[in-house]
């Protein structure tokens, strides 16, 4: 992506985790004397020791966009960081690619507009595609070309390089087999709330480790958590996170699904839908100027709404729901939720599901289609 953007003039250095590129670790200074920018360091995360360098060049030669850097851990935690660039870095995040992107359609940003108070009406822009092959084959640009037959296999091999390389040199995890276990153990508990204790008892590890590990898997952007609502007092709300694994192509992976037509029939169906619609939106959502706060509400009543979005002072509810034919009991939670709060400002609930077209299902609930999120 970087080649295609800015082209063949920037210069593409990418860094290993058992050599010394270019001697960047032993002399980041002279590193960088030798490869003038604009330079693009690729897997930044093996060479820490440059980021103080790379403050005090451009502190020296303040110009934007001298230098580009990535990596598949999140650099804001290496714990070898030298300097986090505070005030001299734009971060960009790359989660799995969205469903728009993979389609080569232009996104019809119903999401934006649905903030923005309009209604979310109208007809679909193009026909419904097939929800379970997107499921299935999950976000990452690597699978795109490959026949089914060949995309477990990819995900069986990105998983095993990504945990017995990356794991070791960001947390310093002993067991890399029993580290495996656990992202699988993430796979069956995605889209339910984070029990780091029941986590911990499921693999025979302590509860410490258990959230350490929940941490580790954050900063390589294979986790997100979702916080529960808390305006209401404590007794009536559940205070525990909402987790999800960051791509469902790799739930179904660790869960051995073995093509797209076993999907709908399997026990984790509903809750791969509720993982690849929140992705969505947060994969949307990441492009606007100021970005939602997310949250998930739970009362000790059982009342439940999967995802609230807050943005602009107001509150914008949303349910999903793996169904073809939804009605207005499907947004009794988002019913329930506003009756709790109706001091908030708070928007016309959203059901995200695979009605064919956007509908009003009461005056306050749409009922949208997934695909044109």
């Amino acid at each position: 992506m970087i080649q295609h953007v800015l082209g063949p003039e920037i210069k593409t250095i990418v860094f290993d985790p058992t050599q010394d590129v270019g001697g960047a670790r032993e002399d980041p200074e002279l590193f960088l004397q030798n490869h003038p920018p604009p330079l693009f360091l690729d897997e930044i995360q093996y060479a820490p020791e440059l980021t103080a360098a790379i403050k005090r060049w451009v502190d020296a030669r303040p110009q934007a966009g001298q230098y580009v850097i990535s990596g598949s851990q999140n650099l804001m935690v290496l714990g070898g960081l030298a300097e986090s660039l505070a005030g001299r870095v734009a971060i960009l995040d790359l989660p799995p690619m969205a469903g728009a992107e993979l389609h080569h359609r232009a996104a019809d940003d119903l999401l934006a507009r649905w903030v923005r108070g309009q209604e979310p009406g109208g007809e679909a822009p193009f026909p419904p595609p097939a929800w379970p092959p997107a499921l299935w084959r999950g976000g990452y640009p690597g699978l795109i070309a490959l026949p089914d037959n060949l995309v477990q296999t990819a995900l069986e091999s990105y998983v095993r390089t990504y945990i017995e390389r990356d794991v070791r040199t960001l947390a310093a995890v002993g067991d890399l087999q029993l580290f495996g276990r656990f992202f699988g153990l993430l796979a069956a508990y995605t889209a339910c709330e984070v029990n780091a204790s029941q986590l911990g008892r499921d693999l025979g590890i302590d509860r410490k480790t258990a959230i350490r590990w929940l941490s580790v898997a954050e900063a390589m952007y294979q986790w997100l958590e979702v916080p529960a609502f808390t305006r209401n007092p404590v007794k009536r709300i559940s205070g525990k996170n909402k987790g999800y694994l960051t791509d469902t192509g790799l739930v179904c992976f660790h869960q051995r699904i073995p093509d797209p037509d076993q999907i709908p029939r399997h026990p984790l169906y509903g809750r791969l839908v509720e993982t690849w619609v929140v992705m969505e939106i947060v994969k949307r959502s990441q492009v606007w100027p100021t970005r939602p706060a997310l949250w998930h509400y739970r009362s000790h009543g059982g009342a439940e709404v999967d995802l609230i979005l807050e943005w602009g002072g107001r509150l914008f509810p949303v349910e999903i729901k793996a169904k073809s034919h939804p009605a207005r009991a499907d947004g009794r939670g988002i019913t329930a939720f506003r009756n709790a709060h109706p001091e908030l400002d708070i928007a016309p609930g959203l059901i995200v599901c695979a009605v064919a077209e956007p509908q009003r299902l009461a005056p306050d609930l749409f009922a949208v289609p997934w695909w044109m999120l």
